[in-house]
């Protein structure tokens, strides 16, 4: 297991209710043992004036869940995780139902990790492939509530 301790997929919900996230119906559907997984619905909140998946929702799908799983590495008490990088291929489209996004580990270093998303369709057809880079920084600066999920 890569997380830095067991982490219930409700305490993790419960982090993500008041901010972008839980605006856009992004959803966290399990946690692996060195993966996280979450869904997004394809509707008028995440469509571009053509009426289908906004490139900028699969983004913030990408990055909302590299950055969490990032914060789960990592010891809560002395470090945060932000975002330092982040680039996105988007290879389909698609008009209507949901996306579910993986976000695994490619580094997790003492500063830096690295995170793979990739972004499909139910069936699995790839929709767009991202990664996202972030810093390691030692507390100090506000967290993003993840020191609360006490499991």
């Amino acid at each position: 297991m890569i997380w830095f301790k067991a982490y219930s997929l409700e305490k993790i919900k419960e982090v993500m209710e008041t901010n972008m996230v839980h605006h856009l119906g992004i959803e966290i559907t399990a946690i692996g043992e060195d993966y996280l997984e979450g869904t997004m619905p394809v509707d008028n909140r995440t469509h571009q004036p053509l009426h289908i998946l906004h490139g900028g929702a699969s983004v913030v799908l990408a990055e909302s869940l590299g950055s969490i799983a990032a914060n789960l590495v990592i010891d809560n008490d002395k470090y945060i995780a932000v975002g330092l990088d982040v680039n996105a291929s988007h290879i389909k489209t698609v008009r209507n139902g949901y996306v579910k996004a993986t976000a695994r580990a490619k580094h997790i270093g003492r500063t830096t990790q690295i995170w793979s998303i990739d972004i499909t369709t139910p069936s699995g057809s790839l929709v767009c492939q991202s990664r996202l880079t972030m810093a390691v920084l030692e507390k100090g600066r506000k967290s993003m509530g993840f020191q609360d999920l006490n499991v």
